[in-house]
């Protein structure tokens, strides 16, 4: 049987505005020289221009080599009710087991690489085992800090995690007719947007109204309390990839 391995990563953790993305990439072992080929790495140390390239590229071969793609959707709606629930750390450890389970095959025994949210990579390590059960219990899971810059396939993770976050705050922008920026607190444009979806009833739906930028972009508007928000049954999603390729 041809080894196989799993990297997973995830892009907009910090962000206020739109969803937390978590990918989970699955190829075998002789195809991490494709991945270098392509020039696959921390997403964070790409061009917009060069991430879409790979993005475009590592989609392809899912397709002609049959890599396993498990991308995770997380709205703002589920993040608050998380946050609440269980914080932020418990939540990105299901995400991450959601999205390996998406992206491979337990019966298949393979090698599973997290780029670690937790401050303790061991333990998140273990947390991801619990959360993943007994069938994937006899998997080798490495869980390290920075994983996405010293590992190519979980740098690949953190690639398509990018694209697809960066596609939905494109969407959020076109979709409202405000530039919201890149969705990160210290973004100007974000803050400015902020501002003005925080003006309506209760603050949009793009929005992490647990976020200390929401509560307080609120609280400069109008002297009632922030609202709390509504969650229906629904949670994040995997996505089809197509919609970004």
């Amino acid at each position: 049987m041809v080894a196989r391995q799993i990297g997973v990563d995830e892009a907009g953790r910090g962000p206020v505005i739109g969803p937390l993305v978590v990918c989970a990439l699955e190829i075998p072992e002789e195809d991490r020289g494709i991945l270098l080929e392509i020039g696959a790495d921390d997403s964070k140390k790409l061009s917009k221009f060069i991430r879409e390239r790979i993005f475009r590229e590592i989609f392809s071969y899912s397709k002609s080599r049959k890599w396993g793609l498990g991308v995770i959707i997380c709205p703002p709606s589920r993040i608050d009710r998380e946050m609440s629930r269980i914080g932020l750390n418990s939540l990105e450890v299901g995400l991450f087991a959601e999205a390996i389970e998406f992206a491979g095959d337990a019966t298949q025994n393979p090698e599973i690489l997290l780029d670690a949210c937790d401050v303790n990579a061991e333990r998140f390590g273990k947390s991801v085992s619990e959360e993943l059960g007994p069938k994937w219990s006899h998997c080798n899971i490495r869980s390290e800090h920075r994983m996405d810059s010293s590992d190519v396939l979980v740098g690949a993770a953190s690639v398509v995690a990018k694209h697809v976050r960066d596609s939905e705050i494109a969407k959020i922008s076109e979709e409202l007719g405000i530039d919201v920026g890149s969705g990160y607190p210290s973004d100007p444009k974000t803050q400015h947007a902020v501002i003005e979806l925080c003006r309506e009833g209760k603050p949009h739906d793009c929005l992490r109204w647990s976020w200390a930028t929401v509560v307080g972009a609120w609280n400069s508007l109008r002297s009632s309390p922030l609202p709390e928000r509504f969650v229906g049954p629904g949670g994040s999603s995997q996505s089809a990839l197509d919609d970004w390729n």
